[in-house]
């Protein structure tokens, strides 16, 4: 596939070439395109050529990218076929770069492989504070399985040592009295006490 632009400034007869091949892969049960080589031709002489990776699409779709960059900021999709060559004298950069090499219809680009990772930093970031939130949450399971119930049991029941006032209507149920050597004493039938049991 070769894109001529004419005469560019200093630059006559400036091409740009896309070397494609076709591929069918028994995995996939399917052809595949990929990008092989970029060459630019100006003066009538190639002046350089870069070697694509990672641009490749099944046959029957497009090949779509934001950048597709000889530039390390841009992931370098294009790389110099030689340190001989004139390509490191190059920087090369397309934006929004779509390509189609094969079962074109209707002069429209079919469907579109698109170039961007699974992993890209927003999606790895939503991984991250995924299995925080399930550290968290198997920490906090983990406690309430271990949780223990309180060995002490308690009897709830009033001090001996305080006994509250009791009506006069009341006195002669509450108590019973104690003969004794000429005291009189009273015996406190309902006593409540306090047991603690560890």
């Amino acid at each position: 596939l070769s894109l001529k632009f004419g005469d560019i400034g200093d630059l006559k007869g400036l091409v740009i070439r896309f070397l494609l091949t076709t591929s069918y892969y028994q995995l996939s049960v399917q052809n595949w395109f990929s990008l092989h080589r970029l060459q630019l031709l100006y003066n009538h002489s190639i002046q350089a050529t870069f070697n694509a990776t990672r641009i490749y699409a099944p046959a029957s779709y497009s090949y779509h990218c934001e950048h597709v960059s000889s530039l390390q900021r841009y992931d370098a999709l294009l790389i110099p076929s030689s340190a001989n060559d004139l390509s490191k004298l190059w920087e090369v950069t397309f934006i929004d770069f779509q390509i189609q090499g094969f079962n074109i219809q209707e002069g429209h680009f079919a469907y579109a492989k698109d170039c961007a990772s699974f992993f890209s930093p927003a999606i790895l970031m939503g991984l991250v504070m995924s299995l925080i939130l399930l550290l968290v949450l198997a920490y906090a399971l983990h406690m309430l399985i271990h949780l223990k119930s309180l060995d002490r049991h308690y009897e709830c029941k009033a001090s001996p040592a305080y006994f509250g006032q009791m009506k006069d209507s009341d006195i002669g149920d509450e108590k019973e009295p104690l003969r004794s050597s000429g005291n009189e004493s009273y015996e406190l039938r309902n006593q409540q006490v306090c047991k603690i049991y560890i």
